[in-house]
This record gives structure tokens, sequence and C-alpha cells, in this order.
């Protein structure tokens, strides 16, 4: 079995990577561009962990490279595709909209039409919970309107689905999102908030508290990210319209200031907290309804955020040899 993954060098590429080549008979094909969007060493250190494990090859390759994807999907012919690369960030899409475009947009274009016309069983994309924008109605339901995004990327993640739907539509290509909640855990992104104020608590920086700490977020670990996205992989949407979309959160909306003591005592020092308002694109409070999932493929994530933050921080110390 041919699996591609994209945006391999990822934190939840790297983990849907490593997940993948723990299971016999499957080859996985990952590429990434490699892009400057945070520390390249850190990419590079991901897939480290990846390079020379059996069933493992690596393509340096944008998705927006057209080109380069066909000729890829041409050569391999992929069985499944987890779709995971993109230009990631709420408040970098208000800075540099054409980073999104072209990824988000037209990289997914080129995901698309190369899974049509290499035709696979089942593309699996990343989706996001900030494509519910600024709803006060919780838990957050897949049947719900999302067509108010609070922010260019959230825009394009839903974009993304809709994008999806027509190809299912069109040409009966399984298509599946699935929109992330909060994910953290070891290898995560520096520009989140459990790398950002872990990084300022052990150095002694503040920590910027937005909208005055007046916030929920569903914090997900990516342990159990990975086993949703490879159960959601085999789980082929089919009918008249091959698609679907599902949550992937804890359904467990914690709010900032709780977020905050669960860091300090995993960090085993106290912040020093320099508030804030609420910054443009962000959202008071996620909420993950996971029933559909549960349903679907009989899991729902539910690693506590005081042992996943735990992980993190040991992870991190290690990492930097703190």
């Amino acid at each position: 079995m041919k699996i591609l993954v994209t945006g391999a060098a990822g934190f939840i590429g790297r983990a849907v990577c490593e997940a993948l080549l723990r299971r016999s008979g499957v080859t996985v094909f990952g590429i990434d561009n490699l892009n400057d969007y945070y520390a390249v060493e850190l990419k590079n250190a991901r897939l480290a962990t990846l390079q020379g494990v059996p069933g493992f090859h690596f393509h340096k390759l944008d998705v927006a490279d057209w080109v380069g994807m066909e000729t890829l999907f041409a050569q391999e012919r992929f069985d499944y595709v987890i779709h995971l690369a993109a230009q990631a960030g709420v408040r970098y899409s208000l800075q540099n909209p054409h980073a999104y475009a072209e990824s988000n947009l037209m990289g997914f274009t080129n995901v698309l039409e190369a899974c049509r016309r290499y035709p696979v069983k089942h593309l699996v994309f990343a989706g996001s919970s900030s494509i519910y924008g600024s709803r006060t109605e919780v838990p957050f339901s897949e049947d719900q309107r999302v067509d108010l995004p609070v922010s260019f990327y959230a825009a394009t993640k839903r974009a993304n689905e809709l994008m999806a739907a027509s190809y299912s539509h069109l040409y009966g290509l399984p298509t599946t999102s699935l929109r992330f909640f909060t994910v953290y855990g070891p290898w995560g992104r520096p520009d989140m908030a459990p790398w950002l104020f872990a990084d300022a608590i052990l150095n002694g920086r503040p920590i910027k508290v937005f909208n005055h700490g007046k916030m929920q977020r569903d914090f997900t670990y990516i342990d159990d990210i990975v086993e949703g996205v490879v159960r959601v992989m085999e789980h082929v949407p089919s009918g008249e319209l091959p698609h679907a979309i599902f949550n992937i959160g804890n359904h467990q909306p914690v709010a900032l200031m709780r977020f905050i003591e669960i860091t300090e005592r995993a960090c085993g020092r106290e912040a020093v907290k320099e508030y804030l308002p609420m910054q443009d694109g962000d959202v008071p409070i996620t909420y993950a309804d996971t029933a559909r999932l549960r349903a679907a493929v009989g899991f729902t994530p539910s690693t506590p955020l005081e042992l996943g933050m735990q992980r993190f921080v040991d992870w991190f110390r290690a990492f930097y040899q703190q």
C-alpha cells in the first residue's frame, strides 16, 4: 500500500508518517517544501526521525508546483493521500495572504487534480476549527453553517472543503476534511500557545495573555489526532456524494487561565503574565462536537491536558537540553 503524506516535515505530518510506518506492507511517501514560516531546523529535525526508516521516501516538493506533483503521482500511483501541507497560522494570514492563496488554494487544487487524474481510494485533508469563526453556539457541530470566517486562513480552509466536495460530486473522488482543534504535543509548532508559553515560562520571559484571559480552547493531543487521521483514512465515504467532514477535538474546552496553570505546573515555574486585548482574527472559544467521528470510526480524543502538556514540556526540555 502506497500512501502520500504532504507536509511530512510538519508537526502533524511527521507524527502521521511515523504511525503509518509502523504498519506492515505500507510505503509512505512524504513531501514538504521546507519553507521558513518557522525554523527550518525544527522541520529538518522532525524529518530526521523518519529518514532511514524502512518504507519511507521523502521528496522536497511544493504542492503548488503542478509539474512536480503530476510527475510524482504519475510515477507512484498512490492508494491514499493524506494532505496536511498548508500555510498555517491565523494571524500571519493578515500579513501575507498571498502565501495562503498559493499554498492553500492553488496547492490544494493541484492535490485534487492529481488525485483525479491518477485515482486514489481516498483523499483525507486537514481542515481547521477556525472554520467555525466566532460562533457562540457550542459545541461546534459539522452541521452548523460556516460561511462567516473571521480570518483569511479560515476562509481558505473552508474553501478547501467546498473544492473537495465539487470533485467528489463531479468525479466520484472520495474526500474527507478533518477539522483539527488546537493540536499540541511533542514536535509541536513554535507559533502556537503551548510552545510559546512553555518557552517563555522556562526562560523567564512574560507570556502574552490575549483577551485578558477570557478565552477557551479545545486542546487536542497529537497522538489522538494521529489515531483519528489513520482511522478516517480507512473509512472511505461513498454514495452519491462521497465527501465527509469530521471534527477531531478533545471535546473539553479549557479556560486560558486554567491552561496557563497547567503549563506552569508542568514547567515547575510561575508565569509572568502580560494581559492584552483580543487579536484580530482570533475567536473566544473552540469546542468540538465529536459525535460524528465516534459514530463513524469508534474513536474520540480523550488525552487529559495535564498529561499531554507534561509530555510536551518534557520533550521541549530534552530537545533544547534545558
